[in-house]
């Protein structure tokens, strides 16, 4: 049987460094077949393609650098970052775009560092993984000065407004939803707006160990987000949006390989 494809695991993050092989196996007894690796500095190369090796089947991965850690490329050019990145022969360009939440590396960097990854997918010709917060005005004026040839790109972990995602959706994108939708007293907008959210456009996440589902029956201890939770993250997106939970994990799934394929 089909089972559901989680597009956002950090698995590189120390929180899974002893028990990597436990999470894989709950996640697959809760109907999660497969994962993608998610890249978030230089440094996760080599764990993440280490990781694929050893079941190659069960894996997407990505290859880029996060908004936080953009001042990475400070002391690369473009060339030495194509290298780097085309090493791992990833399915997919990132996770890159800009986050101003917090600013951990400033605007102009990340912006830089943004653009140098659209210029690797389009001249890899993969498609992109991208991550905005706080950054839309900068985030869409960039997308839309690099159009020429865009390739098709996943705006994972979606928390924004109807507009924002009217501008996504106008531009083609995918949409990734996480358990930040499980949270009725913070996303209100967020539950609304996800019926707006054309089924053969959306993927789903959990982007563990972070964002753990709020509305969980039972709390983890360490409050660790795992893949196994995928399918509560589905069942909510179910109750919110009328879909019935088998056509949700067979679109998303379709969706899913269609895209990192």
């Amino acid at each position: 049987m089909a089972g559901f494809i989680d597009i956002a695991c950090n698995f590189t993050h120390e929180s899974f460094k002893h028990n990597l092989d436990e999470v894989i196996n709950n996640a697959e007894l809760e109907g999660v077949e497969k994962f993608v690796l998610l890249c978030a500095s230089l440094a996760d190369l080599g764990p993440i393609k280490a990781i694929q090796k050893n079941s190659p089947e069960k894996y997407f991965i990505s290859s880029g650098i996060h908004p936080h850690h953009a001042t990475e490329i400070i002391d690369i050019n473009y060339e030495e970052l194509l290298s780097k990145l085309k090493a791992i022969n990833p399915n997919v360009i990132g996770e890159t775009g800009l986050d101003y939440y917090r600013n951990i590396s400033p605007p102009d960097i990340q912006k830089k560092s943004f653009v140098m990854h659209i210029e690797i997918a389009k001249e890899l010709s993969l498609p992109l993984y991208l991550h905005q917060r706080d950054a839309h005005k900068d985030f869409l004026r960039i997308i839309k000065e690099n159009k020429n040839n865009f390739p098709k790109f996943v705006v994972h972990c979606f928390t924004g407004t109807q507009k924002e995602l009217n501008d996504y959706l106008d531009l083609g994108a995918y949409i990734g939803l996480t358990g930040w939708i499980c949270d009725a007293k913070r996303n209100i907008d967020l539950r609304q707006s996800i019926k707006n959210i054309p089924i053969e456009r959306m993927m789903i996440e959990t982007d563990s160990p972070y964002l753990i589902p709020k509305n969980l029956p039972i709390k983890p201890k360490k409050n660790i987000n795992e893949p196994k939770y995928l399918p509560h993250i589905a069942n909510e997106i179910c109750k919110l949006t009328g879909i019935e939970m088998e056509e949700l994990k067979l679109a998303t799934r379709k969706n899913t390989i269609k895209f990192f394929s």
